[in-house]
C-alpha cells in the first residue's frame, strides 16, 4: 500500500545517499588524480644518489650548469610564452592528417643500423641486431596534468604494447616530452631493459617503480656496457627540472657505439662548440639524430634551429642526419614544417645526407631514401 509521506521520505534518504556517494567517488577519483600529478614530478635524489651528483664537475651550488653559458627564460616570462603557446595560431599545426606508417616495408638491418622514428624525439635505434629506445612518450601530452599541456598532433604509429623486445632504454633528460612516467611505468612492467640515464634521474625512475637494478646513472664522459654496445653520455648546452625548480638533475646527450657502427643522439640542446669535441673523441658517427624544432629567438641557447643542427652534425663527423623534436607536439611558435623545411634547404646546400621519414617508418642508414617532402602535401 502506498505511503505518500514515507515513500517520499525514503526516496529522498536514497537520493541523498546517492549524492553523497557520488560526491565521494569523485572526491576519491580527484585524490588518485592529484595522486599521479605528484608522482609526475618525480622524486629527489637522496643518500648516495645526491653525494654522486655532488662530485660531478658539471654541479654547484645545489645544482648542475652548463660548461658554456647560455641565457634562459625566467621563469615569469616562462610562463607568459607556455600561455601564449595554448592559443590556436595559423601554420603552428599541420594543415592535414600526418601520414603515419604502422608497418614499414623497410626491415630491420640484421648486423648493420636501422632507426624507427615514432614522432618528437621518440627513436628506435637498430644497430648491430640490439635495439636502443630514446626518450619514449607515448602519452597523449607531455605534462604532469592529463588534461592540461601539449597534446600531441598524430597519435603513435603503434600502440606501446606492439614495441619490439629492447636491450636499452636511454633518457637525454627530464622534460616531460623526453620523460613520461606512464610510458616509464609501462616499459617496466613489459620489457626488460635498463633504464640509461644522467645523473638525478635515477630519483624519478624509482619513485615510478623501476628497480634500482634496472638503473644506469651516468655523468658527461662516464660509459657502460649493455649488450655488447658502448654508451657514453656526453654534452649538451640544455637545462633540466620538471617543476619551476631548474637543474637538479642533469642533461646530456648520447654515444652509442657497436664493433662497426657508432650513432649520435643529441637529446635537446642549444649549439656549442662542444660538438666538435664529442665528435673527435668518439666519432665518426653513421647517423646522428639531432633535434631540429622548438627553437626561438626567446630561449637560443637551449634549442638548436636548423642550419645548426646541420653545423653540429658535420661538426660530429655524421653522416646520414635524421631530424628529431618536431612534428609531434607545438613547443614554439614557428610554424609546424618550418623545421624541416629549412633543414632540407641547409642540407642540399651543404652536401648533407638527410632522411625525413614518416612517424612509424624504418630507414636503413646504409640505403637511406631521398627526402619526398611528404609534409608539403598534406593540405593538398
Amino acid at each position: 500500500m502506498w505511503d505518500g509521506p514515507r515513500e517520499r521520505e525514503r526516496m529522498a534518504g536514497n537520493g541523498s545517499m546517492g549524492r553523497l556517494l557520488a560526491g565521494g567517488l569523485a572526491l576519491a577519483a580527484a585524490g588518485w588524480a592529484l595522486r599521479d600529478v605528484r608522482a609526475a614530478l618525480g622524486g629527489r635524489a637522496e643518500g648516495e644518489r645526491l653525494a654522486r651528483m655532488r662530485r660531478s664537475p658539471r654541479f654547484r651550488d645545489g645544482v648542475f650548469h652548463n660548461p658554456v653559458p647560455g641565457a634562459v627564460v625566467p621563469a615569469g616570462t616562462m610562463s607568459r610564452l607556455l600561455g601564449e603557446l595554448l592559443l590556436e595560431r595559423d601554420g603552428r599545426r599541420p594543415p592535414g592528417p600526418i601520414p603515419l606508417v604502422t608497418s614499414p616495408s623497410t626491415r630491420p638491418s640484421a648486423d648493420g643500423l636501422s632507426v624507427v622514428w615514432y614522432g618528437h624525439a621518440t627513436t628506435l635505434v637498430e644497430i648491430e641486431g640490439r635495439r636502443v629506445l630514446f626518450d619514449p612518450v607515448w602519452s597523449d601530452r607531455c605534462s604532469p596534468v592529463p588534461l592540461v599541456g601539449p597534446k600531441r598532433l598524430h597519435p603513435m604509429p603503434v600502440p606501446l604494447t606492439a614495441l619490439p623486445v629492447v636491450d636499452a632504454v636511454v633518457i637525454s633528460h627530464d622534460h616531460y616530452d623526453h620523460l613520461d612516467m606512464a610510458t616509464v611505468r609501462a616499459l617496466t612492467a613489459r620489457q626488460a631493459a635498463p633504464f640509461l640515464v644522467p645523473l638525478g634521474i635515477g630519483a624519478h625512475l624509482e619513485r615510478w617503480g623501476v628497480p634500482r637494478s634496472r638503473i644506469v646513472e651516468l655523468d658527461w664522459e662516464e660509459e657502460t656496457l649493455v649488450a655488447g654496445l658502448r654508451f657514453v653520455a656526453t654534452a649538451a648546452r640544455h637545462f633540466s627540472g620538471r617543476t619551476l625548480t631548474r637543474n637538479t638533475t642533469l642533461w646530456g646527450s648520447w654515444v652509442v657505439a657497436g664493433k662497426n657502427r657508432r650513432v649520435f643522439y643529441a637529446g635537446d640542446s642549444g649549439y656549442f662548440d662542444g660538438y666538435a669535441g664529442i665528435g673527435s673523441a668518439h666519432g665518426p658517427f653513421d647517423l646522428t639524430l639531432m633535434p631540429v624544432g622548438a627553437y626561438s629567438p626567446s630561449w637560443p641557447d637551449i634549442h638548436m634551429n636548423p642550419e645548426e643542427a646541420v653545423n653540429a652534425h658535420l661538426d660530429l663527423g655524421g653522416e646520414l642526419l635524421l631530424p628529431v623534436h618536431w612534428a609531434s607536439f607545438t613547443l614554439a611558435f614557428h610554424p609546424w614544417a618550418e623545421p624541416v623545411d629549412r633543414l632540407w634547404r641547409e642540407a642540399k646546400a651543404r652536401d648533407v645526407r638527410l632522411a625525413v621519414p614518416r612517424p612509424g617508418d624504418r630507414v636503413d642508414a646504409d640505403d637511406a631514401p631521398a627526402p619526398d617532402s611528404w609534409w608539403e602535401l598534406l593540405g593538398a
